[in-house]
């Protein structure tokens, strides 16, 4: 069994050893696994082990899903959302306990943490609200009007898998599996090897909300072994991490004729128009590319500003960057935490030295802060970049931006789709038509007006997603959970078969044929 590890750490969180030996003693194997050491980026030691579970782990697995889902589909809808009602009122109960978690195995800073855990309620009661109406029987037109109607159900994929990473381990593991579970579905999460004890208490608190064992489980492991093994075991996969890793993901269900759902990669652009409230984009700015020490899918890396009020941005966001501190507590208070590791740490700080190199000019940050973390880098603001730089062209994913200054609308709209992502944008103006024009004409799945992301991604009633090499379909909104359910077509003809009768002229049937087919075209088209 996974054993937890000494740590200085645990000391100031109310993590216990006890409570993590629990947690990861829920992973089950066929057979004795090596163990991956969880190391927190608070101060880079052992918190704890997870079985690095091979391809029969995950085979059986998911061998126990099965019958476990068909007696959880067999519950009706609304007993199934009352279960997931009950697990969102245990994420806000043990709402200390899971920040900590978080803290412990990401690092961020808590109220970055505290955005996560407030996201899962939120999605349990829109879909717990919504997905019995959006999943209930459809009645669609029939081939001939009178004769024949037709009927759409919906029914549960079977088992879906959900690959998590290790930036959101709570929200992007969860918003996956809530549809997928109230749509009468198992769930197999392999969550990021570096992440695995938030899922883990998740699937506590969904045994404790009254979840059937089975109907979700864990499997840990590093993800070329258990990720591809996963893919082969379910009937869908759910992924979220980097566009190349979801190349193959999509490559592996193709092959297995499945069907899946990418959030990939981003480059995501900021656009400050000539109207723009200055501060309020400042403001913006400083949220969106340094939640989560920037570590965040949706956080602008490129800010284009209208020449004309190019220097009046830059003061305002550089001071506002100026005045964030970076610190690990298990409290309310340092803005910015830490990145999740050194190796990411290094591809960072690699991004920002290049660019320096090139001729980038350094207005704040830059620098690794070894005295505050190991793996601490302060928030920094870039301008002059060099356009054909790492920088501003792959994605960084820290606490970097570059500030660019355009001279125009058109010119910052062409900028922003100069690139193969299309994950996410915002457009700041105080004219919300004008902002809501401009959106249109960028090439990003969600475009937020006047917000860096927040107010995309907590608006669940309308699809989440990318363009390009941004993914593939969409989580949120009824997409979100129609993503999970095989459609079927009842098509019933009231007059028996749909051909000429026993006895009657077949030129005569094909005249009444095309006399009906002409009628049904003209009542489609007709409005009232």
């Amino acid at each position: 069994m996974a054993q937890t590890t000494e740590s200085t750490v645990l000391e100031r969180t109310g993590i216990t050893t006890d409570l993590l030996d629990r947690l990861t003693a829920r992973i089950e194997t066929v057979g004795d696994r090596s163990e991956i050491e969880v190391r927190t980026p608070v101060a880079d030691e052992g918190i704890a082990s997870v079985p690095a579970c091979d391809p029969a782990d995950v085979a059986a697995a998911v061998e126990r899903a099965r019958p476990a889902q068909a007696a959880w589909a067999n519950r009706p809808i609304e007993e199934r959302a009352a279960v997931l009602e009950r697990f969102g009122d245990l994420v806000g109960e043990y709402r200390e306990e899971l920040l900590d978690v978080v803290q412990l195995e990401t690092g961020k800073a808590r109220h970055h943490a505290l955005e996560e855990v407030l996201d899962v309620p939120l999605t349990c009661s829109y879909y717990a609200e919504n997905g019995p109406a959006v999943l209930g029987d459809e009645e669609r037109s029939g081939a001939v009007p009178l004769a024949a109607d037709a009927t759409v159900t919906y029914d549960p994929v079977g088992v879906v898998g959900v690959i998590s990473p290790w930036n959101y381990p709570l929200t992007l593991a969860m918003t996956d599996a809530i549809p997928a579970l109230l749509a009468g579905n198992a769930v197999v999460c392999k969550p990021d090897e570096r992440t695995p004890l938030i899922a883990l208490a998740l699937a506590d608190l969904l045994e404790k909300a009254g979840l059937p064992e089975g109907v979700f489980g864990i499997v840990t492991g590093e993800g070329a072994t258990a990720g591809p093994a996963l893919i082969d075991e379910v009937d869908y996969v759910a992924f979220t991490g980097g566009t190349e890793t979801g190349r193959a993901v999509a490559e592996r269900a193709g092959r297995n004729l499945i069907d899946c759902s990418l959030e990939l990669g981003g480059k995501n652009p900021m656009l400050v128009l000539e109207d723009a409230d200055v501060e309020t984009a400042a403001r913006g700015a400083v949220k969106g590319a340094f939640t989560n020490a920037g570590q965040l899918c949706l956080a602008p890396e490129r800010i284009y500003v209208d020449e004309r009020r190019y220097d009046e941005f830059l003061d305002a966001f550089v001071g506002a960057t100026r005045s964030l501190s970076v610190g690990l507590a298990f409290e309310y208070g340092p803005d910015v935490g830490s990145l999740i590791d050194g190796d990411h740490l290094e591809q960072v700080r690699e991004h920002v030295e290049d660019a320096v190199d090139d001729g980038a000019a350094l207005l704040s940050g830059g620098r690794a802060r070894p005295d505050v973390g190991p793996f601490c880098y302060e928030p920094t603001i870039l301008t002059d970049v060099d356009p054909d730089s790492r920088v501003a062209c792959e994605e960084t994913f820290g606490p970097v931006v570059s500030v660019v200054p355009v001279a125009d609308v058109d010119e910052a709209v062409e900028r922003a789709n100069d690139t193969s992502y299309g994950l996410n944008a915002s457009v700041w103006t105080q004219d919300r038509d004008r902002g809501r024009a401009v959106a249109r004409r960028i090439d990003c799945g969600t475009v937020c007006v006047n917000d860096p992301y927040t107010v995309g991604w907590a608006a669940v009633d309308a699809p989440m997603g990318g363009f390009g090499d941004s993914g593939l379909g969409r989580r949120h909104g009824p997409e979100g959970l129609r993503r999970y359910v095989d459609a079927r077509t009842i098509a019933t003809s009231r007059i028996g078969p749909l051909d000429a009768p026993p006895g009657i002229d077949p030129g005569w049937f094909a005249r009444i044929m095309s006399g009906l087919t002409t009628v049904r075209r003209r009542l489609t088209r007709w409005v009232p």
